[in-house]
């Protein structure tokens, strides 16, 4: 309840910090509206029509149902993911014999695209909600596994032995010189594999399912409608955006305000 208090007393300075977000997301939609104006709307739909058109979907009805199943599909893959890739890579960089043995592993993990997966996973899981959690799973895996390696590895040894001369407690330890170094390495490999879950699930549903958003990205390449397609991007990147900046970016700026006080 402590750190809910404080993430929703800071979101407004949050929310007008974010200036330069949105002064980015504006060259944005003057580049998309410039591209649109040399190669037509079959090609590429002006924001405009783009935006009319999702009011159409949201008015419809058709919008949120699907954009609630491709998040609860991207959110279950992504939540096991950060789990288990952050408990498997904290406890790995303890150890250097399981860090230079789960190296090969991740690097295979990595190297295999998501398309292989996702066809593995349609063999296993067919056209259930298996498919997209599994694939998005083991793609968001080794992102997080490698964050957390590497900020378990990196830690400073001499802060170690000046705490442990100070014989400070083992939970002071743990909240005071561990996680601090650590998290700073897990946020960005957290913000990265959401990325990736994002557009994982969508190309799962487009192969595999019969909803989502990738389901309605298959209807609207069938019909050669871009407008259509370009207002489900849309909504599948504000939907990415805004658990990404009203979620895990409030909570790291929480969890890191130990560098406030430090500087």
């Amino acid at each position: 309840m402590k750190l809910l208090r404080a993430w929703l007393a800071g979101l407004p300075a949050y929310l007008w910090s974010g200036w330069g977000a949105i002064a980015s997301l504006f060259l944005l939609f003057a580049a998309w509206e410039a591209v649109s104006l040399v190669y037509g709307p079959l090609v590429m739909p002006d924001p405009r029509s783009a935006f009319a058109t999702l009011l159409g979907l949201i008015d419809s009805g058709a919008a949120w149902p699907e954009l609630a199943i491709t998040a609860r599909r991207a959110m279950i893959g992504y939540a096991l993911s950060v789990v288990a890739g952050s408990l498997l890579g904290l406890l790995a960089g303890l150890s250097m014999t399981a860090s230079m043995m789960s190296r090969p592993l991740v690097t295979v993990l990595m190297g295999t695209p998501p398309i292989a997966w996702l066809v593995l996973a349609m063999l296993w899981f067919g056209a259930s909600d298996g498919t997209p959690v599994f694939t998005v799973f083991v793609a968001a895996f080794p992102v997080i596994f490698i964050g957390a390696l590497q900020g378990t590895r990196t830690l400073d040894n001499q802060l170690f032995g000046m705490a442990e001369a100070f014989r400070l407690p083992r939970h002071m330890m743990l909240t005071d010189v561990y996680l601090p170094h650590v998290v700073s390495y897990l946020f960005p490999a957290w913000i990265a594999a959401l990325g990736t879950a994002w557009k994982v699930v969508v190309m799962a549903e487009l192969l595999a399912t019969q909803d989502g958003v990738g389901a309605a990205l298959a209807v609207s390449r069938s019909h050669l409608d871009t407008a259509a397609t370009m207002a489900w991007i849309v909504a599948l990147v504000g939907l990415l955006l805004a658990v990404e900046y009203l979620l895990l970016e409030p909570i790291k700026r929480e969890v890191e305000r130990w560098r406030e006080h430090a500087t």
